[in-house]
């Protein structure tokens, strides 16, 4: 196995583990009974949108290297 390819089997480990921290890391979508209730007292408190959206964010440019990478390795991993 040339250099290359575990270079590029390494990085993409290591956007696979980011994104599953990521995503993991992300709050759910409040629904049911307690969503109507938590829903109301960020009406009146807000909701902190600082990390969240940094989350999001993040977990896009992730997602967008982990689809490209895949793309690289296999056009790698099969000549």
């Amino acid at each position: 196995m040339s250099a290359l390819k575990i270079a590029v089997s390494i990085i993409y480990m290591l956007i696979c583990i980011g994104l599953i921290v990521t995503v993991l890391l992300q709050p759910g979508k409040s629904a049911g009974l307690s969503g109507v209730i938590g829903g109301g007292a960020e009406l009146f408190f807000g909701k902190k949108k600082g990390i969240e959206e940094k989350l999001a964010k993040f977990t896009e440019i992730l997602a967008a290297l982990f689809l490209i990478l895949s793309i690289v390795m296999m056009i790698l991993f099969t000549k």
